[in-house]
């Protein structure tokens, strides 16, 4: 038998709900404890240079192991 890491995280995928995100990880053993939300960035050229962007916001959940 492996052992699971005692925390992980999970990002809510492109298609799938937080609701889907937060049943994927009980059926893998653990709860979430904490959410993050991450900026995805996108480089746009303005006045001849590239420029950050933000393209989308990224759901994290971080997990703890249920013992």
């Amino acid at each position: 038998m492996e052992k699971k890491p005692s925390k992980k995280k999970f990002a809510v995928e492109a298609g799938e709900t937080i609701s889907d995100c937060l049943d994927r990880m009980a059926v893998e053993g653990y709860t979430p404890v904490r959410r993050m939300e991450e900026p995805v960035f996108h480089e746009v050229k303005r006045n001849g240079r590239m420029e950050p962007e933000v393209k989308e916001q990224r759901i994290v959940f971080e997990g703890k192991l249920l013992q």
